[in-house]
């Protein structure tokens, strides 16, 4: 039996934990949903959501992964029985890893690929309707795509094979500390260019009008959504990391940290963004078309353009493989505890079936354009992002609500005195019936309404 690694310190423990809560939907989903559901009312809304839905799921999956010692499919067993059928819940949150990383690593591809553009200044002189054509390029070209993905898969992989404390630890605070860095010298150039204010006021002054001519359901659901999603809930990666830290201090206050880290990083992705774009007169679109094309043309226009816009996508790329490293950490560790493979035996194997597996999404966009699983328009990495955010990740989140919760589990007494061992914030003994009864509820109608968006409304 191999001895189980740890974590060097607290702070690296807490940093691999944000990068992968820090992702791209933080750069451009959060803005882009903030703008249109009323700016800092909308934040006030979700940072209820994040405290009252997030956090509290966040502790559960950092106690199951303390607690057992095993990454997420072995964890299920190792709290309750041999041949519990809980351990489903393992087994659907590495299935959730694999499928986030079919679609995630071409997008970090996208991202890593942009910033050697950048640097090499293809997009200096162009027109905005050229900018759009070097991203449609981009995604005609299956080769071209492939070769950045592997870069992405090869990167991350050659990180893990250094460990946990000497690869995914140590690598992953030098990106964070450049990520935040970056993030602070991007904030400062964008507020400060001509006419950034009106951005400013359009993403941070409540415009509770807004939240009324969208429909206050709507802006509620968008922000549980949201506090949902923005910390990869559900798909074990926060169990593993539970499980390489002492248990010198408690999970509530770990967690919180955790929290403030990531909306701190995706309140000031849209200080970047919004001032930018009302500064240059360009509507703020969602998704690809705004980091892809609409922030380069952005740059183009911006004195020392070139430059800024290579920090942009390095910081980009930060958030990207920060997120990408820690679910590869997750994929290797039950890997290994499964089949009680070496790190370099699953790395191997992992990184070929990782390759194999993304292949679908790269070739969705051109080779197999013709085929819209989810309607006229749509690609294969549509059908991946909705398995994945509209079903592993909430059926995930409610298995680790359940099993914490509930005598037929773990059960709530063994949760909180796991949660609440050592130094720090503890988890409220208080609110037991509402993590019981209430969460679980409205994970489900997270679940439901997630369908009723994509085939009814």
């Amino acid at each position: 039996m191999q001895e189980r690694e740890s974590f060097s310190s607290r702070l690296g423990f807490i940093l691999i934990s944000a990068g992968c809560a820090i992702g791209l939907g933080n750069v451009w989903r959060f803005p882009y949903i903030t703008g249109k559901y009323g700016g800092a009312a909308f934040v006030l809304i979700y940072l209820l959501f994040l405290l009252i839905l997030g956090l509290p799921i966040m502790v559960m999956e950092f106690a199951v992964g303390r607690a057992s010692q095993k990454s997420a499919v072995g964890a299920f067993e190792q709290l309750t029985c041999k041949g519990s059928k809980w351990k489903i819940g393992g087994y659907i949150a590495i299935i959730g890893c694999y499928l986030l990383m079919m679609f995630y690593t071409t997008v970090c591809g996208w991202i890593l690929a942009y910033v050697y553009k950048m640097i090499k200044g293809e997009f200096v002189g162009l027109a905005p309707e050229q900018m759009g054509s070097i991203f449609s390029d981009m995604l005609s070209r299956p080769l071209y795509m492939t070769f950045w993905m592997v870069v992405c898969v090869l990167i991350s992989f050659l990180i893990c094979s250094k460990g946990l404390k000497d690869g995914v630890e140590k690598i992953t605070k030098v990106m964070m500390v450049c990520l935040l860095f970056f993030l602070i010298i991007l904030v400062i150039r964008s507020v400060t260019l001509d006419g950034a204010l009106e951005g400013i006021k359009f993403y941070l002054v409540p415009d509770f009008k807004k939240v009324k001519d969208c429909g206050l359901s709507e802006v509620i659901f968008a922000a549980m959504g949201q506090s949902f999603f923005t910390l990869s809930l559900g798909i074990g990666a926060m169990a593993i990391f539970g499980s390489y830290v002492d248990k010198r201090f408690s999970l509530g206050g770990e967690s919180i940290r955790i929290c403030l880290l990531d909306t701190f990083v995706a309140i000031m992705a849209g200080l970047i963004i919004f001032p930018a774009c009302f500064a240059f007169g360009v509507d703020p679109g969602e998704g690809p078309q705004l980091v892809f094309i609409t922030l380069p043309n952005i740059f183009n226009q911006m004195a020392g353009g070139r430059v800024w816009g290579a920090l942009f996508f390095v910081f980009m790329s930060c958030a990207a493989l920060s997120t990408v490293i820690a679910v590869f950490e997750n994929i290797l560790s039950c890997t290994m505890d499964l089949f009680n493979w070496s790190r370099k035996k699953a790395i191997l194997i992992n990184f070929v079936a990782m390759i194999v597996l993304s292949m679908p999404c790269v070739l969705g966009f051109n080779v197999l354009s013709g085929f819209a699983p989810l309607g006229e328009g749509s690609t294969i990495q549509d059908l991946e992002d909705f398995i994945i955010s509209n079903n592993i990740l909430p059926i995930g989140s409610l298995i680790y609500l359940l099993f914490c919760t509930s005598k037929y589990g773990w059960g709530w007494d063994k949760f909180i005195k796991e949660a609440n061992t050592g130094k720090g914030i503890k988890f409220p003994k208080a609110i037991r019936f509402y993590v019981s009864y209430i969460l679980p509820l409205i994970v489900v109608f997270i679940f439901f309404m997630g369908y009723k968006q994509k085939f009814f409304s």
